[in-house]
């Protein structure tokens, strides 16, 4: 039998594409069962880097000096642990600002001709932990395109509106719109019966390379089929109250810190309620002025200073006050309580950047904040630049502790080394 280049499965009007069979598509794991205590992550991208002088330490180990960035950070000195010397492999100076696409995924060549990305850290989670909450997972971004990326190398919308954002996770629809949710669920369910009938009829007349390419693609129906499940359940749930008023958006572009600070507020209710345990922020970096005290230049600009004195007192002025709300996240994490322990205890919240150096367009030793999530901290972790460890390392150190067994994760060699575990 012939088959077309695309072919389509076809039951009761409707259609579904069939992968290109002489493609790959990879196999996706069934979600695994949810470890207890609840495990979350929050991974935080500053795509304009951070000025490495005022953020890494000088000296490695605990006994450190802390630098300015992180002197804000001071009552949280046992809560976090600062890794420097850590990078993405085969990223280019040339298209650093392009490897924003590769932060969370470490596929190498973010910018160049025929690039294709991975998966995202989040989404490799959320296949495995998604379905135990109402969102698998939320990407969220200050402006424009956020972090995570699907199996098939595609971007992943990101939610900009932090009042949009919280109608989702709070506010209840009537009950006509639940029951519309409802009919959309189980219409889509009824069509995935239909055609996985004719796949498996179709398999037949396959080769044997093709049919296993078909298996895979099968696998990944039944595994949407369980997440409409899922999903016309939690339909049928009432959403969790919150006593906050909901946000007021901020129009301001250029206003990068009112935005995070909104962006991390609805993190924590997020994560207070078990809406979702899986959470991606791109922070804001574009040209504006941002609206704070004592600072006339485009963060953008700011960045690529030049090591020009007057830029980089401006620039300390605009990721000191980054730094701060991140401060106050920790915070507020810190101050809830789940089970009797400290929701941040039980939340990794991962602080990074794409960029080294944005001045120099260095895409080499990553700026790396990791907080919370249970591990051992106070510390300076170092590793030399010029034989660096990858950054996806510290990726397999995150997922192992939400649970998943892995030890591989994009161009990881392992777990990070010297990151360990608190003693219970």
């Amino acid at each position: 039998m012939k088959f077309e280049r695309r072919t389509f499965l076809r039951a009761a009007g409707v259609s579904l594409a069939l992968p290109l069979l002489d493609g790959f598509l990879p196999r996706t794991r069934a979600a695994e069962k949810a470890a207890a205590p609840r495990r979350r992550m929050i991974c935080i991208c500053a795509p304009l880097g951070l000025y490495p002088p005022n953020f890494f330490p000088e000296k490695a180990g605990k006994d450190y000096e802390l630098p300015p960035y992180l002197e804000l950070l001071k009552d949280h000195r046992q809560d976090f642990t600062v890794v420097s010397g850590l990078s993405h492999a085969g990223m280019s100076p040339g298209f650093a600002h392009q490897a924003s696409a590769s932060f969370l995924t470490g596929a190498p060549g973010a910018g160049r001709p025929g690039f294709r990305n991975a998966v995202s850290l989040d989404q490799f989670a959320a296949e495995h932990i998604g379905r135990l909450t109402r969102f698998p997972s939320l990407i969220l971004s200050g402006e424009g395109s956020g972090l995570s990326w699907t199996r098939t190398g595609a971007l992943v919308p990101a939610a900009t509106s932090p009042s949009k954002v919280f109608a989702r996770l709070f506010l209840a629809g009537n009950s006509d719109e639940v029951q519309t949710q409802v009919r959309r669920l189980e219409d889509g369910r009824s069509i995935l019966d239909d055609v996985r009938d004719q796949a498996k009829s179709l398999r037949s007349d396959l080769g044997a390379d093709d049919r296993e390419k078909l298996d895979e693609y099968l696998t990944s129906v039944r595994e949407l089929e369980q997440r409409l499940v899922t999903d016309e359940a939690w339909a049928k749930t009432p959403k969790p109250k919150v006593d906050v008023a909901p946000p007021e958006d901020i129009p301001n572009v250029a206003d990068l810190i009112g935005r995070a600070q909104l962006l991390f507020d609805v993190t924590h209710l997020a994560l207070q309620t078990d809406s979702t345990r899986l959470i991606t922020i791109m922070l804001a970096g574009s040209t504006y002025v941002p609206p704070i005290k004592g600072v006339k230049q485009g963060h953008h600009d700011l960045s690529h200073h030049g090591k020009d004195p007057a830029k980089l007192e401006e620039l300390k002025i605009v990721e000191l006050e980054t730094m701060k709300t991140l401060g106050g996240l920790l915070t507020r994490l810190k101050q809830s309580q789940e089970d009797g322990v400290s929701l941040l205890d039980r939340t990794t919240v991962f602080l990074g950047s794409n960029l080294g150096d944005a001045s120099s367009h260095s895409v080499k030793n990553l700026p790396v904040l990791l907080a919370g999530g249970g591990f051992q901290h106070g510390q300076h972790l170092a590793f030399d630049p010029q034989n660096s460890p990858p950054l996806c390392n510290l990726y397999v150190s995150m997922l192992q502790r939400l649970g998943l067994e892995t030890d591989k994760f994009g161009s990881s060699t392992g777990s990070l080394t010297g990151l360990e575990l608190k003693q219970s």
